[in-house]
């Protein structure tokens, strides 16, 4: 598995004339000074806020840089260079200090007394009250990612004084301080957000949409849905150190080819999440980064609600039939780590782990013959634009071989926009590729979204009650409990028989940069443009 490829005899192109595209020639002039950096990215931002229902995942981007949270995780470097978050380090953000009771069900955060919002007002626990209590009672994403850590509700919230922020949990749990470090627990100045708020929008969800209202790192200057987002620098931030750029310009360029020209060039100085084959090329003469994305799959799901899918032989025909080592190499050409071809028994709980299942035709058509579909079937398989650069290979592969056991899979190409909606919120794409990765590294909190019944990354609505038991069972527990690797096997061995998901690979995300340094990989897959300089 790479982690990190550092920068190789840097090549120089020729920067005259056709090497300014159309697009930069339209971006501001600030835009191209030497305080700004400029990133271009294949993914669409269609919302500035992560609490509002059918936010895609480009758009977390903006809780992280533009809104604080009490706290982080702190930063470790990567084998072979580089940067990352680390996941065994919590440190302050918006908290100055916190202390947990002995019976670990209070935890009371100290806000720094010198932080304040963009608009110059401080930042108090009744705005941190305010923030909590929204994405607990938002419900969607929000309100199960809260639940994960064990908040759910806003009487668990206080706001003591100003400064003394309080949370009380049902139970102690392994999860509830890293949970406010991931990107949903933000802090908003609920005073200019409770003026935007009607009856019918108690939480400002169509004022926030368009208009952030932090406290954090950078303000949102300006954006243009579909084209790009700039952001400009908070001198005030308190929450770390003030970014050494005034201004980073994220600009979506749908073209891999013309993304890679952009950076390979020096045009812009960051390409984010470039496809394999890009990174394995282009290592050669920039600075690559591919880090392995921790607690991630990329998956071939089934859903139940499609007929078909609710017999298990023909799950099973599916899983057999799935070109793994093709997809590997054409998909991810070879970067990241296999998850077929394993042991079916279970004497570890490491995740992601190999499944038993591999590439075997007959095997398929012995599925589908003593199924209750020998004739086979028709069935869309979709996937998202934003992320054809390892679905459509794989796609176009999974079609070949599903037309051997006489499925016939159809591909859907779905806007990236639209993708969250129709794949994650609606759940009603019958057979479907997807790529959730957990953002706490523990294998119950992968579990907790992709297996249990309604929550957002079970996209093949897949549900078994003792599954719903073991991961409620789980999620809270410490891992030395000796209860706890027995479940965790168990929660393994039902998975992997029911085939709700089929894991593909664990895939690594590609950064290029040329000009820019300081890149930090974060569980969340978007970029966190606070530590970028110019290089």
């Amino acid at each position: 598995m790479t982690d990190t490829t550092t920068r190789r005899n840097f090549l120089k192109m020729g920067m005259a004339g056709a090497s300014v595209l159309p697009f930069l020639r339209a971006m501001p002039a600030a835009a191209q000074g030497a305080d700004t950096l400029v990133v271009v990215s294949g993914q669409t931002i269609n919302s500035l806020d992560l609490h509002r229902t059918g936010t895609n995942r480009a758009s977390y981007q903006v809780a992280v840089n533009c809104y604080d949270r009490l706290v982080s995780f702190g930063t470790k470097e990567v084998p072979g260079g580089g940067l990352s978050y680390d996941y065994d380090t919590i440190v302050p953000e918006l908290a100055e200090s916190w202390t947990v009771s002995e019976d670990g069900l209070t935890i009371t955060f100290k806000i720094k007394p010198n932080a304040t919002f963009w608009d110059g007002a401080k930042v108090t626990a009744e705005d941190v009250k305010w923030s909590f209590d929204r994405a607990v009672s938002v419900g969607g994403f929000p309100s199960v990612q809260m639940k994960a850590g064990g908040l759910v509700r806003p009487d668990q919230f206080e706001a003591v004084d100003a400064e003394t922020f309080v949370i009380t949990l049902d139970h102690p749990s392994k999860l509830a301080i890293p949970d406010l470090a991931v990107p949903v627990p933000f802090v908003i100045n609920s005073a200019v957000a409770k003026a935007n708020a009607t009856t019918d929008d108690p939480w400002a969800m169509e004022y926030l949409h368009m208009t952030p209202a932090g406290s954090g790192a950078f303000k949102v200057l300006r954006w243009t849905p579909g084209e790009q987002l700039v952001y400009e620098r908070n001198d005030n931030w308190v929450g770390g150190p003030v970014p050494a750029v005034k201004r980073v310009v994220v600009r979506e360029v749908p073209s891999p080819a013309t993304r890679r020209a952009l950076v390979e060039r020096g045009d812009v100085q960051m390409s984010f999440d470039i496809p394999d084959k890009d990174a394995a090329e282009l290592a050669e003469i920039i600075d690559v980064y591919s880090t392995p994305i921790e607690n991630c799959i990329h998956c071939l799901c089934t859903n139940t609600k499609f007929e078909p899918f609710q017999d298990a032989d023909v799950r099973k025909a599916v899983a057999y039939a799935v070109p793994y080592e093709d997809i590997f190499q054409a998909a991810a050409y070879g970067r990241g780590a296999p998850l077929w071809g394993g042991e079916a028994e279970i004497t570890d709980i490491a995740w992601p782990r190999k499944t038993q299942y591999y590439t075997d035709i007959d095997k398929a058509k012995e599925y589908m013959a003593k199924s209750g579909y020998p004739d086979g079937f028709e069935v869309p398989l979709s996937i998202s634009l934003d992320l054809a650069s390892w679905m459509e290979p794989a796609a176009l592969l999974i079609q070949e071989s599903l037309a051997q056991i006489g499925i016939t899979a159809e591909i859907e190409k779905i806007p990236g926009a639209n993708w969250r909606t129709a794949a994650l919120v609606e759940k009603r794409l019958p057979l479907h590729l997807e790529n959730f990765g957990g953002w706490l590294n523990t294998p119950d909190y992968y579990f907790f979204w992709a297996y249990q019944d309604g929550h957002l990354f079970n996209s093949s609505n897949y549900r078994n009650e003792e599954i719903e038991d073991l991961v409620n069972a789980t999620l809270h527990m410490p891992m030395d409990d000796p209860d706890y690797a027995p479940k965790i096997k168990r929660m393994f061995e039902i998975v992997l028989e029911d085939l709700p998901r089929i894991p593909l690979y664990q895939p690594a995300l590609n950064v290029a940069t040329n000009g820019a340094e300081g890149y930090e990989f974060w569980f969340h897959r978007q970029l966190d443009v606070r530590p970028l300089s110019a290089g």
